[in-house]
């Protein structure tokens, strides 16, 4: 290990347990992240191991306390769920509770019809592509530190908010799973948190997508991308850019799509921006 490296390490261990703070903001609904406090966090202990079902979830320490950081999926029943916690050879269930969130309705018309009434060639491309994200979804790498502190990763006004039951011409569809950035054609996007490029492609729904990968289950997706500067595996840091916004794939204008998935489920992005972001 050169002095340079072992400079960085020995700073490493010298950071406070909540050296990035800010946790997301709860929101126990549908779509939304709930924190479940897991007991006192002490330096150099072993983090608690958490599951929702099979999924592992995000644990983070935060002001002395371990922290479970559960993505709620949109699907998820409102009611009471639990985690299964493991620490040592301890094993103990973590009750949380969900509540129920109605998400507005938003109508959009495409002139591009090829876009929701697909060809058989489409429609096959689009379900390949589907299986293949829903894999990026459920990506677990582990990592010491994952910053849940997020930047807005394109300058522009909020809009397309996350949850809106979309109707394309007529036809009812997912809902809206992400955050759109109204911007130009040609801004920046840069990384929201540091991590590890975990895919980029050219989807049919999507466009030009990359994934960054921010460590144990916390993925972000940056959708219809004009541009793309980064590679598969590629490290980058918080703020780098990582391409251009465009309109490439199913988008009725110019703007950046950006997605949060956490322990596979796609939840609300502005959660981990800072309170008052609009």
């Amino acid at each position: 290990m050169n002095r340079l490296c072992l400079k960085l390490f020995l700073l490493f261990l010298a950071l406070p347990l909540n050296a990035h703070a800010a946790l997301p903001q709860a929101s126990n609904v549908p779509g939304g992240v709930a924190l479940v406090q897991l007991g006192a966090a002490v330096k150099n202990d072993q983090p608690p191991q958490a599951w929702l079902g099979e999924q592992p979830v995000l644990v983070v320490p935060d002001k002395g306390k371990w922290y479970a950081v559960v993505g709620l999926p949109l699907d998820m029943k409102t009611g009471s769920h639990a985690l299964q916690v493991k620490q040592g050879e301890t094993s103990k269930r973590y009750a949380f509770k969900v509540r129920h969130k109605k998400y507005p309705e938003q109508r959009i018309t495409l002139k591009d019809k090829s876009k929701v009434e697909l060809s058989p060639e489409d429609e096959a491309r689009a379900i390949g592509e589907i299986a293949r994200i829903k894999q990026l979804k459920l990506h677990w790498q582990p990592s010491p530190d994952t910053d849940t502190a997020f930047i807005q990763p394109a300058q522009g006004r909020l809009s397309g908010h996350f949850g809106l039951r979309r109707i394309f011409n007529g036809q009812p569809r997912s809902p809206h799973a992400g955050i759109d950035v109204a911007v130009p054609t040609g801004t920046e996007v840069v990384a929201s948190s540091p991590g590890k490029v975990l895919a980029v492609d050219d989807y049919f729904f999507n466009g030009k997508t990359v994934f960054l990968d921010h460590g144990n289950g916390l993925i972000t997706m940056y959708c219809h991308l004009d541009r793309i500067d980064v590679a598969a595996d590629q490290a980058v840091i918080k703020g780098q850019p990582i391409g251009l916004s465009g309109q490439t794939g199913r988008a009725t204008g110019p703007h950046l799509h950006w997605s949060v998935i956490l322990n596979g489920a796609m939840v609300n992005p502005k959660l981990f921006l800072p309170r008052g972001t609009e």
